[in-house]
């Protein structure tokens, strides 16, 4: 049982690093039509999307949703490993 902790940590901090290289990405010029690339771009777009959804249009050049989404992804994280170890 003291696996799927561990496994879901592992899921949480794969995901946390997917979307920070995808936000360094985004500040180099690179082609998105690389294989690696696609597949970190598709990987990631599911989850920020609808953060890019909740953010309002205008006024910041900057795109905020990785960072609300990496917040999210935290709190979620300790939520989902505390229940599993209150098993």
């Amino acid at each position: 049982m003291l696996q799927l902790p561990l496994i879901v940590n592992m899921f949480f901090e794969i995901l946390t690093w997917l979307i920070i290289a995808r936000v360094i990405l985004s500040w180099i010029p690179h082609n998105p039509d690389h294989s690696v690339l696609r597949l970190l771009y598709e990987g990631t777009e599911p989850i920020l999307a609808p953060f890019r959804k909740l953010m309002p249009k205008g006024g910041l050049p900057l795109d905020l949703s990785p960072i609300l989404a990496l917040l999210v992804l935290q709190v979620l994280r300790q939520a989902l490993i505390q229940m599993m170890y209150r098993l």
